[in-house]
Order: C-alpha cells, then sequence, then structure tokens
C-alpha cells in the first residue's frame, strides 16, 4: 500500500471461511435466502470503482454507484452477509449514540443539525431500499421500544424523545410501566419510550438480497477473494488479493468494518471489535406468543449493557447482549442471555433454546463513525455502533454520492485523519475490567 499508515495486517492469511473468526451458525443462516452466486476472482480485471467489503455499507454503495452506471467491482474474503451484516439482531434503529442535542453541541449548530438529520434518516434508507427493489425480506415495522431500567433513565429516554420531536419526529409515545408491560410482555422496565421510525428484518437475508440487486445493477461481487493490499500505480489503484488476481480502479472503498483485522493492522487499531452474542428459543406457542411482544416492536434498554430483543418472522424469541471478548467455546457462554430470557419472561420458563450465535461490532474511541480518505481515491468507512442495519445502509448512499460528486456535503460526517486508539493491545483487558463494572451497576436483572 501506498500509505504507510495502512500497512497489511502481519497476521493476514489466505484463510478458509471462519477460520480466523470460527463462529457457530447463526438462526438467520438457517432461514435466510439461498446466497447468489458470488465466484472468486479468476483473472485481473479493471473498474471504476473496487469495494471491499461485502457487508450492508459496502453493498449499498455498489447499489447506488451500478446504479448510476458505474463499472463496480466487489471484493469479499467469504461471502456476502457473512460477517456481522449476518450476524446481528436484525433490528432496523435509528440515531447514534448521541442525542440531537449532543451532536449540536459536538458539531456546532449547523454541522450538528444535518448529522443529527442523517442519524434520524436512516432507517427510512432500508425500507424504502426494500419498497423499491422489492427485497424479499422477511420485516416488520412496528416501531423500536427503549425500556427505561431506573428512574435516572426514564428522564433520559423522556429526554431523547423531546428532542427528536422538536426536530420534527411525528409518534413517538412516552411509556408507564404499565405500556411497557402490554407491548413487551416484561415487568422488568420502569417504563420508557417508543420510536415508530424503527423495525426489524432477516438481517442475512437483507444481505443476500442487496447483493442481488447489486449484481442485476451491473455490478461485479467476487466472494472467498480476501484483499491482501493496495498501492498506487500512476492515476489508479492496484488492488492486489490472496488469490493472486488484482483489480485496477481510479477510487477504492473499504467496507470491512469490524472485520477489518485481516487487512490493516493500522486500521484496525481504531476500533474495538466486542463479539455481541444473540440466541434465540424454540418457535413460541400461540398462547406465548400473545404474552410476549405482541405488537411486534424491536426493543432495547438503557442498561450500560443493554439486552436487546425482538420476535422474529418465525415465532421465535431472540435476545442479544455482550458476552466474552474472545471466541465462544461452549454453550455457558450465553447462559446469561438464557437467565435473561427468563427472568423477564418468566412464562417461557422452561423452553428450549435452538440457535446461539455471535458477531463482531467495530466501536470507535468516539463512538462515531468515522470516514477516512488517506490518499486521494482510497475511501475507508469504519465504526458501526451496533446500529449497523440502518446506519451502513445509509452510510451506503453517503459514500456513492461523495464517489460520484466529490462534494465533502454528500459525507455526513467530516473526513478524519486514521487515529489508532492508544494502547490498542491493552483494550480488551480494559474493556473487561469495564464491562465487569457495567455488570455490577445492572445488578438485579442478571
Amino acid at each position: 500500500m501506498s500509505d504507510s499508515t495502512l500497512t497489511p495486517a502481519a497476521q493476514f492469511r489466505a484463510t478458509a471461511p471462519g477460520e480466523l473468526f470460527p463462529l457457530a451458525p447463526s438462526l438467520w443462516a438457517h432461514t435466510a435466502v439461498p446466497a447468489v452466486s458470488t465466484p472468486a476472482l479468476g483473472a485481473s480485471c479493471t473498474a471504476d470503482v473496487v469495494i471491499v467489503g461485502a457487508g450492508y455499507a459496502g453493498l449499498s454503495t455498489a447499489c447506488h454507484l451500478a446504479k448510476n452506471g458505474v463499472n463496480v467491482v466487489v471484493l469479499e474474503a467469504r461471502e456476502p452477509g457473512w460477517g456481522g451484516s449476518g450476524r446481528n439482531g436484525g433490528q432496523i434503529i435509528p440515531g447514534l449514540k448521541y442525542d440531537p442535542d449532543e451532536l449540536e453541541a459536538r458539531f456546532g449548530a449547523e454541522a450538528g443539525r444535518a448529522v443529527a438529520a442523517f442519524a434520524g434518516s436512516t432507517t427510512e434508507h432500508v425500507f424504502r431500499m426494500i419498497d423499491t427493489e422489492k427485497l424479499a425480506v422477511p420485516h416488520v415495522r412496528h416501531g423500536w421500544v427503549q425500556g427505561a431500567h431506573n428512574d435516572a433513565a426514564l428522564h433520559t429516554v423522556e429526554s431523547r424523545m423531546r428532542q427528536w420531536e422538536r426536530r420534527g419526529l411525528k409518534g413517538a409515545q412516552l411509556l408507564d410501566a404499565a405500556q411497557v408491560r402490554n407491548l413487551l410482555g416484561t415487568q422488568a422496565y420502569k417504563g420508557g419510550w417508543l420510536d415508530p421510525r424503527a423495525g426489524g428484518l432477516q438481517p442475512l437475508t437483507y444481505a443476500r438480497e442487496l447483493a442481488r440487486v447489486a449484481m442485476a445493477s451491473g455490478a461485479r461481487i467476487f466472494g472467498q477473494t480476501p484483499v491482501t493490499g493496495w498501492q498506487r500505480e500512476g492515476n489508479a489503484w492496484k488492488v492486489n488479493t490472496a488469490l493472486g488476481p488484482h483489480v485496477t480502479a481510479r477510487t477504492v472503498i473499504v467496507c470491512t468494518n469490524a472485520y477489518t483485522r485481516e487487512l490493516s493492522s493500522k486500521l484496525s487499531s481504531t476500533v474495538i471489535t466486542p463479539n455481541s452474542y444473540q440466541l434465540s428459543t424454540a418457535p413460541l406457542t400461540a398462547q406465548q406468543a400473545e404474552s410476549v411482544m405482541p405488537g411486534g416492536q424491536v426493543s432495547s434498554d438503557t442498561r450500560n449493557l443493554l439486552l436487546y430483543f425482538r420476535k422474529d418472522h418465525t415465532g421465535r424469541l431472540l435476545m442479544g447482549g455482550r458476552g466474552p471478548f474472545r471466541q465462544p467455546a461452549s454453550n455457558n457462554d450465553w447462559a446469561h442471555l438464557e437467565r435473561a430470557v427468563v427472568k423477564m419472561f418468566p412464562q417461557l420458563a422452561g423452553i428450549a433454546f435452538d440457535h446461539r450465535w455471535c458477531g463482531h461490532v467495530s466501536v470507535t474511541r468516539d463512538f462515531l463513525p468515522h470516514v477516512h480518505e488517506p490518499e486521494p481515491g482510497l475511501l475507508i468507512n469504519i465504526g458501526c455502533m451496533g446500529r449497523g442495519v440502518a446506519l451502513e445502509t445509509a452510510m451506503g448512499d453517503a459514500l456513492a454520492r461523495y464517489t460520484l460528486t466529490r462534494d465533502v456535503r454528500a459525507l455526513p460526517f467530516p473526513l478524519t485523519r486514521i487515529s489508532p486508539i492508544p494502547f490498542h493491545g491493552l483494550q480488551r483487558l480494559y474493556l473487561a475490567a469495564v464491562v465487569s463494572w457495567y455488570r455490577m451497576r445492572d445488578a438485579g436483572l442478571l
């Protein structure tokens, strides 16, 4: 690579899928539509734009560029949706870590309003894509309930809702404990709020359908093709792969997010990539389904180590949350989530759990998405903070518009320098201690 800050990761190997990340099969892998055929790159080729990574951001970018007549090649180390895009909870939630007032304070009034407007609109990108492209994705849009676990959290959620209302949100509801109980079927919360912009979907099917649409629009997607690096050659970039063939393009867009460590040790040190653990129950009976999340909303709460949960299109209850940083060693690594299900929903005592899985989330130091352009024509998008379905779909649109226009106003966030987290190698130890502290503070549910 010509940029010295982006040297290939020392541990990179041309591995078989899953060797570096031996993750358990997910529920989504068992219920998704068949994957489109994305054979490995067999010969060197040229393109206008080469995208590294076929998750939501890469696939959304490819869709928007291809529909504008751009010659796009997507290189994916495994298959579209293999990483976090096919392993998340399938919740389509708007917003960022920061509320609108905080964004305006952080970026300034004008820029902050623009960032907040983008953050509030991210779910629209998903539902619009599903509708306009007629994606065969099981999905619902009945809103997001954020349950407040204590009195302080009640003030937080009310403030959050009022801030969005001042910026035009219609249909939001402040909920008391009884209303939350009626919507979710649990007595775990003192109240909360309902955000009508949100919903849920089958996340791996969504990724595969995005890949199908991108290819139908003219993009070429090559799976099982790990990228090993790139270098400037004249006015173009040469993107090298572990298989030997390369792609030459005037623009490279990197969308590897939490799975960047195999590509660039420098870039991967700008994020922490904890595992988010999830499990699903066996399909609920009709009686159970009437008492557990009967309105079809998705939900996550206000705890420091939040829980997120929903019912899927097969009638299962899904529960997700933090787990060990290491790869799972046994079903015991999901035991805290099994306890949470029964603690929150006593009516499900004794229910069986049929799938357990996890996937990586990319978290930046400032809890904001980062966009870098270390050299002209080399664009990098990284950091999803657990809001990847909506956020990365919308980011794909923005990255495509910036590539087409070179107008920085197309980007929702300013271009920044690549800045590794200090003492990144110790972050896992530090965060493990933080997790233990938060778990003690959140004690009472688990």
